[in-house]
């Protein structure tokens, strides 16, 4: 109860003592969209559910006493058996080669048997008769030792056969020695097929599990690797979906349910990550919070989810305004070189290293991801290389490229510089970065959407760079009819687009049937708003592999 409360075992929902005199029962009830897995391994490791036994596993290493883990046990173990291989390989093709020399000798002394015959009666003494021999046919002194220790049975034909086919043999032997040792791999194959012969003859039922420890645990094993929408409301409502559960729907169509919220409440935020991804959240007042993607509370299409506050501790005047998917590090350097831009809707911009916000220390609590300036609030979040192109687009529909080069590293404690100048009465709707090196940059558009639902692709190459700070180029034609600015996207044809309003309705659509128009034009109705509603989030996601389905307005209007 304590750890529960304590919440270092979360997704418990009750504790039932059912103990009676057939015995000790516990039941523990979870909670909605809790993985028992995860729940079962927690309390293996914070509890005496599992308790383990330890042993003092020594052993001698090349001559001395070591402690050794079972995985070292094994590894010493191949080790040895591996040299074994080896010693007993370059011992028995030693052996081989002096066998075959010794053949090589007596064969070659029975095709002349009679000239070795007369040489051996005629010397005076045994080293006269090797030394003649060795003088006259070319004989080494271990062969000439043979050939005159040799019985006479040893001079038929039979014999001579005999001879030649361990020669042949022996032949054969010493060539796959040879291809033992000249290879690391079949050394190891042996090793492995010892070893089943032994496991074959000497095995018996394994007595203990080998199981994965509670302290070494990861929970993101029983999650799968799949991409899931992020959904957060005006109110703060927060939820993960599969992906699989919104299917394409043909453009200007007008969508379906994808949240039941209040009347008063409507889905602000929509994102797409990965189920073992970390996200990084960031609130209006520039906090950071961490949490892992799977952490997050699971719902359906059209369930409400649960308080962001409940789940991340915010404070009650703060609210989540962007984030971050940060995919797991491989390795102790996954994060060098890469960087958070942050900008503001009265566009400022900060660029800090990315290690400042995934530092480990950090990773369970709120910290400053940025100095907020009075009368300002966070707007927008991107992961960089530092090499990026930043494109900053405002309300009024202008929009600043500039790169990301003009942009130095700040700590996380300051407010950062300019990044684009706008008007008193407008302000920043959103920032996108452009990759060059990118292997998809050629084939990358500039979406842009209007509030009552008008939205357009354009090609990177007509927005003019300018210097950091300057009021931009326009980048769509706003009228009473479009709509104030609301979104800025880069994507590519293979990407479908997910466009929600303030009433809940979703509507998702491939970005291929957006055409591209140039920076002035007002584009085509993507979506079609009724009366009193408008666009709240714009998301690119990766396009469906099904068909698109059956919308209920799929009328085109275009407007130049």
């Amino acid at each position: 109860g304590e750890l529960v409360r304590d919440k270092k075992i979360e997704g418990i929902a009750d504790l039932l003592e059912l103990t009676n005199r057939e015995g000790i029962r516990i039941e523990i009830p979870l909670k909605m969209g809790a993985n028992s897995n995860v729940v079962l391994n927690t309390l293996f490791k914070y509890t005496t559910l599992q308790s383990s036994f330890a042993i003092n596993n020594v052993a001698l290493v090349k001559g001395r006493p070591r402690t050794l883990s079972l995985k070292a046990m094994i590894q010493n173990f191949v080790e040895f058996r591996h040299e074994v291989v080896v010693r007993r390989t370059k011992f028995e093709l030693e052996k081989a080669l002096r066998r075959a020399h010794i053949l090589e000798g007596l064969l070659k002394a029975i095709d002349v048997i009679d000239e070795i015959v007369a040489i051996i009666r005629h010397s005076k003494s045994v080293d006269d008769a090797k030394a003649e021999l060795m003088a006259t046919f070319g004989f080494t002194d271990i062969q000439a030792t043979a050939i005159v220790e040799m019985r006479l049975r040893q001079l038929t034909g039979l014999e001579k056969e005999r001879l030649q086919a361990e020669f042949d043999e022996l032949e054969k032997f010493i060539a796959r020695c040879r291809q033992i040792l000249s290879s690391e791999a079949e050394q190891l194959a042996i090793v492995k097929q010892e070893s089943s012969e032994m496991k074959a003859k000497y095995s018996d039922p394994r007595r203990t599990e080998i199981t994965l420890s509670a302290d070494e645990f990861n929970p993101e094993d029983f999650y799968p690797d799949e991409d899931v929408v992020i959904t957060i409301s005006h109110m703060g409502y927060i939820k993960r979906t599969p992906l699989a559960e919104f299917r394409t729907q043909s453009r200007g169509g007008v969508g379906k349910k994808a949240s039941s919220t209040r009347d008063e409440d409507f889905i602000e935020h929509i994102y797409v990550a990965n189920m073992h991804s970390v996200m990084l959240f960031f609130t209006d007042k520039g906090v950071r919070y961490c949490k892992k993607v799977y952490e997050l509370p699971e719902g359906t299409r059209t369930s409400k989810g649960r308080a962001v506050q409940n789940l991340l501790s915010i404070d009650s005047e703060d609210k989540i305004r962007t984030y971050l998917n940060i995919p797991l590090p491989k390795n102790a350097d996954a994060d060098a070189e890469r960087y958070v831009i942050l900008v503001t809707k009265r566009g400022v911009i900060k660029k800090t290293d990315l290690a400042d916000y995934t530092n480990s220390r950090s990773f369970n609590k709120g910290i400053i991801a940025i100095n907020i300036r009075e009368g300002d609030e966070l707007l927008d979040a991107l992961l960089t290389d530092g090499s990026h192109e930043i494109m900053i687009a405002a309300r009024k529909g202008r929009c600043c490229r500039f790169d990301e080069s003009e942009l130095r590293s700040l700590g996380r404690g300051s407010s950062g510089v300019r990044g684009i100048n706008i008007d008193e009465d407008d302000e920043v709707i959103g920032a996108i970065s452009l990759d060059p090196a990118a292997e998809d940059a050629a084939q990358r558009t500039v979406l842009v959407v209007s509030e009552n639902g008008f939205g357009k692709r354009t090609a990177p190459e007509e927005y003019r760079k300018t210097a950091r700070g300057a009021k931009g180029v326009r980048t769509i034609n706003i009228t009473d009819k479009t709509g104030p600015l609301v979104a800025i996207k880069s994507v590519t044809e293979d990407n479908d687009l997910m466009i929600i309003n303030k009433s809940g309705l979703t509507i998702r659509m491939a970005v291929k049937d957006i055409r591209v128009a140039g920076r002035a034009t007002q584009g085509v109705k993507l979506i079609a708003i009724r009366e009193g509603d408008s666009i709240a989030a714009v998301c690119p996601v990766a396009g469906a592999e099904d068909s698109p389905e059956e919308s209920e307005n799929t009328s085109e209007e275009n407007v130049e």
